[in-house]
């Protein structure tokens, strides 16, 4: 029994020698290459083959190099000392485990120096001797260790009681500023079994005990880990530090596969980062400018912040800041959005796969978050432009509970406008906003966050007209955390939108129009994350319409202007929904759920009955039916279904396909194909049905270079009910009965939409192409005259091919250049194609409805970024952006009309820019 030790000792030491000759017998085994002008992915193969040692690489660093190679039965180590002769990279051989690795710069040491761990071991022995455990030092753990090699001990050791599963959350939170960072990754190393944080930092993550490493990425973010120890479930809060990127650096990760795991599909994400490189007219970044160069998504013209996704109009587009609806998203004719880019922390928009938890418009989602407010110091920041100013503060109100941000711009645009032709000499324009949101931690499991935002524009166009419009929006929101698996988030919330237009030069005629809209709402909305497996979402929500669609009055004593006011709208929207997602297997998941929605529409109103069977107009009205306040004058109810699902063929190649139905019971009426300030909005009721719409997408995603280049092809094909569309010479505005002047038609959407995305790198941009198609069809004769004989029509919004490059490139830290270039067809037009004479005069005889198109647009922008010096302890930060708008100078034609002259009809071209503009602004930050 006494040499049973011996034995053992000596059997393991003939192992290890024997192992260690044979490992450098291969390391000496001769090589022989004789290779011309061959990428390294082939040298290293042969190398492989050759040797019997595994190679570890970035592909990506060497995508570029080629090289011609002779060597004849050299050692390994030989034949890489002459292949990498006199090139940047080097070489670390491991002959115990046969490994090469291949790096760019610096060596990988396989050996730590001496002495590395005699202070540690001394601590241990101490340890043992107390007989305390090695990780239960926390004390020396925190001391003579990093946050990364801690190891954090959730739950008590002692009370383990044997397997199962245990939940950890926490939030995830920029070390510098304490603001959470969204949709950053929590993956357990090694396994497929992660999550990602929701738009507060939130995370939730289940997983059976023992120990683990976390890896935890954010974009932008330096990725970090931390080392646990589960025994129960707990909280876990981390902290990640901003990246500084190295101009030479590549940044490759398996675990960055958003794109290919995401069940949803048809989702973008832009960071402000992104949308700040991407040049705009006046050299402010612009957050709807920037979602107009995503695939899918289209505008009817320049100037126009009105934006269509996948053939919806533009009022089919739900827009929201901090859960807060925006009617109107534009300042200044359209130039500029209504969003604040110093304030915005990311922008999500959804055009297919929409979650359940939205609902009340046919096409998108756009959502957008403003920033919480640095916890821990006050910052700012503030930028001067041609025409516009913008200034924010933020800081801690409590330090690390309580904090907020305030953001303003206005504009001073008058000397630009007296720059136009003499016939605009005395045109005004002005605007301004001002974002507020301020966040409280009561305790780590209740938050709240209150976001209030107005803004207001004014002008004319040398005229005795002035248009004015505002916005005005309020939220407050309550995070409660009920346990680590169950969250929900309470929100109330006022909209309002209202435009005037008044003339006062005039004193006889002097009047004043108005509309307005206002929302409230009430929503909660509860996430239960109830295993690795499954995710259940569900909520309800409630929103009460009252709009005035016009209120006409005149102004001042001597005008003899007639008042008249059309009757109050009111209604109640409401919904119940459950969304569960199922990671059925790590290749396959879905993510289904249902949404019901329930709309009443409310007295007091006046409500026209017409003779059945014939077109709606004042002729057949057979009667009018009175409501009280309060009285329910039509009810619509109706599910809608979301379904989705992804197959991973291989991990950086996915199918995902989808399918969702949507309702709408608010409409947009405008004489115009943008937004515009005059736009006014109907509520559904007896006589305008809600619009209702389905669609189907199926897409392929795949990535290259190690994750380095996301590309995608997505197809969808959509249905749309009762979109409204509009008699010949309708009248839109104050009007009684506009059910005389609108149509109930059905269209049909179908494309496709392939995208090219870098994200990393001095290069980094996209390029995305969209062909699409939106047609209606209006062949019911008993709901007024045929148009084009009821075959279907393309839309005003039609844009079948679009093009658009975004390209950047960093030169050094402190100068890079971004560059994009944008095509699409021209948008469809009813054009004059004849004249006949009739009543005593010619007139025009128009084309079929938009059977002509203007002419195609396109349009090339330059900017240049120069940022000052990046040393840390300075009290400001500035930077310079510089650029060329439509660098080409071309005229796109905005529109295209015709006006009767001298017994001719004469066509004119509109454009809005036809020439080079360029700007500049400067930036600074404290």
């Amino acid at each position: 029994m006494r040499r049973l030790p011996f034995l053992v000792v000596f059997g393991i030491t003939l192992l290890y020698f024997s192992g260690k000759v044979a490992a450098q017998q291969a390391e000496l085994k001769p090589v022989s290459i004789i290779l011309t002008d061959t990428s390294v992915n082939v040298i290293v193969q042969e190398l492989e083959r050759q040797s019997g040692y595994h190679f570890y690489y970035d592909p990506v660093q060497f995508d570029s190099l080629r090289m011609s190679i002779a060597i004849n039965s050299q050692p390994l180590k030989k034949a890489l000392e002459q292949i990498f002769e006199n090139t940047p990279f080097k070489f670390t051989i491991l002959p115990d485990k046969q490994y090469v690795f291949i790096t760019k710069g610096p060596v990988i040491q396989t050996e730590l120096p001496a002495g590395f761990f005699a202070k540690t071991v001394k601590d241990t022995v101490r340890r043992e001797q107390a007989g305390v455990p090695d990780y239960g030092d926390k004390k020396k753990v925190r001391a003579d260790a990093s946050i990364e090699n801690k190891l954090f001990e959730i739950g008590n050791k002692s009370s383990n009681t044997g397997p199962g599963n245990v939940t950890i959350a926490g939030f995830v939170r920029n070390i510098k500023s304490g603001e959470p960072i969204v949709g950053a990754t929590v993956v357990v190393l090694n396994s497929s079994t992660g999550v990602a944080t929701d738009q507060y930092g939130y995370f939730s993550l289940t997983i059976p005990k023992g120990r683990y490493v976390l890896n935890i990425q954010g974009l932008g973010m330096k990725d970090t880990k931390r080392q646990v120890a589960l025994y129960a479930g707990g909280k876990l809060d981390i902290d990640m530090e901003e990246r500084v990127t190295s101009l030479k650096e590549v940044i490759v990760s398996a675990q960055k596969l958003a794109n290919i795991r995401n069940v949803q599909m048809g989702t973008e994400r832009l960071t402000i980062r992104a949308i700040k490189q991407i040049p705009t007219a006046f050299g402010e970044a612009d957050i709807l400018k920037a979602v107009l160069t995503l695939p899918g998504v289209k505008s009817v013209g320049e100037a126009s912040t009105g934006f269509n996704v996948r053939g919806g109009a533009a009022d089919q587009n739900l827009i929201l800041f901090n859960d807060a609806t925006i009617y109107n998203p534009s300042h200044f004719f359209g130039f500029f959005s209504a969003f604040n880019p110093d304030i915005v922390k990311d922008v999500e928009l959804y055009k297919s796969s929409i979650p359940a938890k939205y609902g009340g418009r046919l096409s998108s989602v756009l959502d957008i978050s403003s920033r919480e407010g640095n916890k821990k110091d006050f910052t700012g920041s503030a930028g001067i432009g041609l025409i516009t100013s913008r200034f924010n503060i933020e800081g801690p109100i409590q330090k690390e509970k309580t904090s907020f941000i305030l953001g303003a711009r206005t504009t001073y645009a008058k000397w630009m406008l007296n720059l136009l032709p003499d016939e605009y000499e005395n045109s005004k324009a002005a605007f301004y906003d001002i974002n507020l949101h301020i966040s409280h931690q009561f305790n780590p499991k209740n938050n709240l966050y209150i976001t209030g935002y107005t803004s207001r524009d004014r002008f004319n166009l040398n005229n005795d007209t002035t248009y004015g419009y505002n916005n005005n929006n309020v939220s407050i929101k309550w995070k409660h955390i009920f346990s680590n698996k169950f969250t929900g988030v309470f929100t109330a919330g006022y909209d309002r939108y209202a435009y005037h237009i008044s003339s006062e030069k005039n004193k006889i005629n002097a009047y004043k129009l108005g509309f307005d809209i206002n929302q409230y709402n009430v929503k909660a909305d509860f996430n239960w994350y109830a295993s690795p497996e499954h995710q259940i979402d569900f909520g309800v929500s409630t929103i009460r319409y009252k709009l005035n669609p016009g209120n006409f009055e005149p102004v001042g004593k001597e005008s003899l202007i007639v008042a008249d006011e059309v009757a109050t709208e009111q209604a109640q929207e409401s919904a119940i929904y459950l969304s569960e997602k199922w990671n059925i297997t790590p290749e396959l998941s879905v993510q289904a759920g249902a949404r019901y929605s329930f709309y009443q529409n409310l007295g007091p109103a006046n409500i026209n009955t017409y003779a059945p069977g014939v077109p709606k107009n004042e002729d057949n009205i057979t009667g009018t039916k009175t409501y009280g306040k309060g009285d329910v004058t039509q009810t619509y109810s109706g599910p809608e279904w979301r379904l989705s699902a992804r197959y991973s063929i291989t991990p950086s190649f996915s199918i995902k396909a989808g399918y969702n139905s949507l309702r709408q019971y608010i409409h947009m009426l405008s004489n115009t194909t943008a937004i515009s300030p005059t736009d006014i909005w109907k509520l559904s009721d007896k006589n305008i049905k809600p619009q209702y719409g389905d669609q189907v997408s199926l897409g392929f995603y795949k990535n290259f270079r190690s994750n380095s280049i996301e590309t995608s092809v997505e197809v969808y094909y959509k249905n749309i009910k009762d979109y409204l569309d509009y008699k010949s010479g309708a009248n839109l505005i104050m009007n009684d009965h506009i059910e005389t002047d609108v149509i109930g038609t059905k269209g049909r959407a179908y494309g496709v939409e392939l995208m090219i995305k870098k994200q990393n790198g001095k290069l980094n941009g996209w390029i995305s192409y969209t062909y699409s198609r939106i047609e209606l069809k209006m062949d019911d004769a008993n709901a007024g005259e045929l148009i084009n004989r009821g075959e279907y029509y393309p839309s005003n919004y039609d844009k079948p091919h679009d093009v658009t490059m975004v390209g950047n490139y960093r030169f050094t830290h402190r100068f890079s250049v971004s560059l994009n270039a944008t095509y699409s067809t021209g948008r469809p037009v009813t054009l004059p194609i004849g004249r006949y004479y009739y009543g005593g005069s010619w007139r025009a005889l128009y084309s079929d409805r938009n059977a002509y198109r203007i002419p195609d647009y396109f349009r090339t922008d330059f900017a240049m970024i120069i940022e000052g010096n990046h040393k840390l302890k300075q009290k400001t930060h500035n930077s310079w952006t510089l650029g060329l708008y439509n660098i080409t100078g071309r005229k796109n034609p905005y529109s295209v009309y015709f006006t009767s002259e001298n017994g001719r009809i004469n066509g004119y071209k509109l454009s809005i820019f036809g020439n080079i503009i360029p700007f500049i602004n400067y930036n600074i930050r404290f």
